[in-house]
């Protein structure tokens, strides 16, 4: 007779299950020690075709020889038995003859589950039947229930019909309301009527099948709380569906208040159009309308501002009385950030402020108009009782303080905290700083005492994904750190070093790694990266066969510049010591030692010469071969964006290791190959260390990744902005595309990260206002920046104290624009042109600009009062000689 682990490891699952069904309980639980060896085994050679193929026999052979629910809840729902390719129907076979009460802890055990662990609805709610047990309401639960009503798409057969014969309706659709993330699950179904989620839950509770309070309640607390996106969109819909009473519409005041005032804009719409109804209908205290007013003036959104301000012309005309209560809550929309709706609440004050009787009221309305801009305070000053406009003094500009680079302290002198700082910097995306502490610490004491470190390092190195692992991962690991293809960053450069020290690695392998790429694969990172990642790989081969004292090209500073007198400092000491140098590291030295700072380079190289060593001389040729000079930098323009291409730099390729030549090579961001293998990672602020003197170089390998942050909405690699703004040479033509491509991301983090390079680089007297601000009109020009993301970027800088480097830009972008607009082009102005032109008054009434702008007369000579006309009218009257007059 066949054994059960026969057959078991032949896969021959209905055998086992025939073998199960004639044993005891005892012989079973006998069995399931040899189950869990199995199991061991086959994770070792999990994809292999025999452990595949043995998997779904052991998962049901796992289920039936174990006596405990919680452990059979953990052999069904373990990572390892998820795709096993059995039915719930099979388990259910092995399980139906347990008792009741088993089967519903079972049920519940799998249930609490995470939704990630893949338990099949179908089996815990097969369970929960056989059991008779109250039906579980956890995460998993519910969306395994929601995904299979759905889903189910029978002939003659909605979504409410199915619902409408669920035993579990009232206890599910209640733990529906409290699941987080599932409003897309629900928006599977049909869109509108008895299909749709929102529409069955709306004739249920018609018809009298849900309770009428507990689901308005429910679905209101459920918007209250927030969420996602499409969480808010489906409960909102449900909301809507439920038609609520004006009754019901009257006890929930409250919570419309706190809808509007805080909630995402659609919910908040609806909100706002509940209140509108109630208090145009005498039903909502004019106190009530005052609070929520002065939350919902100061959001930034125009249209809700707007509709609340016409909800309050349209009470103030119906009742006197409300004057002053509400003319306060419209008098704080002054202070707003944008012009128009301060416009707004100014023509809503003047209409109505004759209606205030409190002489309090009056004085409070008067100071905040304080808060208006110039040519509108100007106004308040007959109607509102305001002050007068004093004499503006002299505008000052007021720029962040130039960041100083930090600099890199010694590294870590014991075992125990240089432990600290590498599983710190592992744990963490480290900068530079804390990337080459760690590795010049990590080659230090590897040379002193290799034993020592490696016990030290010991919990950080239990804690990484390769630790453990048996000879047949190391043929991965290897792979891993050794495939050309690859590309470290800091925590992949450091895993490299221990992994070394490990002796995971072999020689072979370190020394073959180290070698150039080949020529025919590589993409327009290659260059950064080979350089990077060849220093680590040389690094971790002497670690093996030579150790290094220390590193020659650990930086001094933050940026990645290193001073030549420390250099010098540091070849004399491996002379003292016989060190043999290495070639990579002492590569990286010179392409990061300081030559702009042209007597401190003479002095240094007058030293170096007198070392009398090969590098020594090498070192006082190149510091005295003066200043870095960047090659040409060429722009191109296709349909979608604008690139860049540098030339070739000849003394980047001699007396260089042949990793490091393609450095001076000619670049171009046009050429990117098809075998790029850094799309899904954000450019590496660490490659901006591999050449700190010159960022012009590195900035025409970033501008296509940066370029798609506005075409294309990726997220991420505009944290490279601010360390770019940062370092040293040049800001030329690709430097300030890259700003241009950032202000105009499409994340709200991206375009904050451009807007601190921006400010970095005015404060460092390095920003070419007319160069960025014709590259910002150019790209919205062509449609690869949205003005409106724009627009958002420029207002936040300004925001800062920047208004005169602010108009600077919008004076060179706005041009082209306009002159598109006078040309009355077919496709319209450019959606968002209205805000850029609104960013660009304020800018110029705060900055006192004067002056004319080619083709905005045009604009503001346009009929209408849309957005667009309105800011045009209001940038011309700031720019006009007599302005700065009144």
């Amino acid at each position: 007779m066949t054994s059960l682990m026969e057959a078991v490891r032949a896969g021959r699952t209905a055998e086992v299950i025939g073998l199960l069904n004639a044993m005891t309980d005892a012989e079973r639980r006998a069995y399931f020690p040899e189950l869990k060896a199995l199991r061991k085994e086959l994770r070792a050679t999990r994809w292999d075709t025999p452990s595949r193929r043995a998997y779904p026999a052991l998962y049901v052979a796992g289920v039936a020889c174990q006596t405990g629910a919680a452990g059979v809840a953990s052999w069904i729902s373990a990572a390892d038995m998820r795709w096993p390719g059995v039915s719930p129907a099979v388990l259910l076979r092995v399980l139906a003859d347990r008792e009741t009460g088993w089967l519903a802890d079972l049920a519940d055990r799998l249930a609490q589950r995470p939704a990630s662990s893949g338990v099949p609805y179908e089996l815990m709610s097969a369970l929960v039947r056989l059991a008779g047990c109250p039906v579980p309401t956890t995460d998993a639960y519910v969306r395994g229930w929601a995904q299979q009503v759905g889903g189910e798409w029978r002939h003659g057969n909605t979504l409410v019909e199915r619902l409408r014969t669920d035993p579990h309706l009232v206890p599910l659709v209640a733990a529906l309301f409290e699941v987080n993330d599932i409003g897309g699950l629900l928006q599977w179904a049909a869109d509108e009527g008895p299909g749709s989620w929102h529409g069955a839950l709306g004739q249920l509770t018609a018809e009298g099948r849900l309770d009428r309070k507990a689901t308005v309640d429910a679905c209101v607390a459920r918007l209250l709380r927030g969420g996602t996106t499409a969480d808010h969109r489906a409960f909102l819909r449900v909301l809507t569906s439920l038609a609520l009473t004006r009754e019901e519409q009257r006890e929930r005041v409250a919570d419309w208040m706190a809808l509007t005032s805080d909630a995402v804009p659609p919910v908040a719409s609806h909100a706002q159009s509940v209140l509108g109804t109630l208090a145009l209908d005498g039903q909502l205290s004019h106190r009530h309308l005052a609070e929520v007013s002065g939350a919902v003036l100061f959001r930034p959104e125009r249209k809700l501002v707007r509709a609340q301000l016409v909800l309050l012309g349209k009470v103030l005309a119906r009742d006197a009385a409300a004057a002053d209560d509400l003319l306060p809550a419209v008098a704080q929309a002054f202070g707003h950030e944008d012009a128009g709706v301060q416009e707004r609440a100014l023509k809503l004050a003047q209409r109505h402020v004759k209606k205030v009787r409190s002489a309090e009221v009056r004085a409070d309305i008067a100071l905040a108009a304080e808060e208006l801009i110039p040519p509108l305070r100007s106004q308040a000053v007959g109607s509102l009782g305001a002050a007068p406009v004093e004499a503006a003094a002299a505008y000052e500009e007021v720029l962040p303080l130039v960041p100083e680079p930090a600099r890199l302290a010694p590294a870590a002198a014991s075992v125990v905290e240089l432990a600290e700082e590498v599983g710190a910097a592992l744990e963490s995306d480290t900068d530079v700083t804390g990337f080459e502490r760690a590795l010049d610490g990590l080659v230090r004491h590897a040379h002193r005492d290799r034993d020592a470190l490696l016990r030290a390092l010991e919990p950080v190195i239990s804690r990484r994904w390769w630790d453990g692992t048996d000879q047949h991962y190391d043929l991965r690991l290897n792979h891993q750190f050794g495939d050309a293809r690859g590309s470290f960053d800091a925590a992949g450069g450091l895993d490299l070093l221990l992994v070394t020290l490990r002796g995971k690695l072999k020689t072979g392998t370190l020394r073959g790694s180290g070698r150039a790429r080949t020529p025919g694969r590589t993409c327009v990172h290659t260059a950064l990266s080979q350089a990077f990642d060849t220093r680590l790989w040389e690094v971790a081969c002497r670690m093996r066969t030579d150790p290094l004292p220390f590193l020659l090209s650990t930086p001094t500073w933050s940026t990645g510049l290193l001073e030549p007198d420390e250099l010098v400092e540091r070849l004399d000491a491996y002379r003292r010591l016989g060190a043999r140098v290495s070639e990579a590291d002492f590569a990286q030295a010179l392409l990061r030692v300081r030559r702009a700072d042209r007597p401190a380079a003479a002095a240094a190289a007058e030293r170096a010469a007198a070392l009398g060593t090969a590098e020594g001389r090498r070192l006082a040729r190149w510091l005295t071969a003066g200043a870095p000079v960047l090659p040409a930098i060429r722009r191109r323009t296709s349909a979608s964006r604008i690139l860049a291409e540098s030339g070739e730099l000849i003394e980047l390729q001699e007396d260089f290791p042949d990793a490091f030549r393609a450095l001076g090579e000619p670049s171009s961001a046009f050429t990117e190959s098809r075998y790029c293998y850094h799309w899904d990672y954000p450019p590496r602020p660490h490659w901006l260390a591999v050449l700190p003197e010159l960022r012009e170089l590195v900035a025409v390998r970033l501008l296509r990744d940066l370029s798609s942050l506005a075409v294309d909405d990726t997220r991420g690699a505009a944290s490279v902005l601010p360390p770019l703004a940062e370092s040293g040479g040049e800001a030329g033509e690709a430097t300030h595309l890259c700003v241009a491509y950032g202000l105009g991301a499409r994340h709200p983090e991206d375009r904050l990260a451009a807007v601190d390079a921006l400010l970095v680089l005015a404060a460092r007297g390095q920003l070419d206002v007319s160069r960025l601000g014709a590259d910002l009109g150019e790209l919205v020009r062509d449609g690869a920046v949205k003005p409106l993301r724009l627009a958002e970027s420029l207002r936040t800088a300004a925001a800062t104290g920047a208004y005169a480097t602010v108009w600077g830009l919008l004076g060179h972008a706005l041009p082209p624009l306009l002159s598109d607009l006078a040309a009355d082009k077919p496709d319209g102005p450019a959606r968002g042109l209205g805000d850029l032109l609104a960013v660009a008054a304020e800018c110029a009434e705060r900055s006192g600009a004067r002056g004319d702008l080619p083709h905005l007369a045009r604009a503001a000579d346009r009929g209408g009062s849309s957005r667009l006309v309105a800011q045009a009218r209001r940038l011309r009257g700031a720019l006009a000689p007599e302005a700065a007059a009144a």
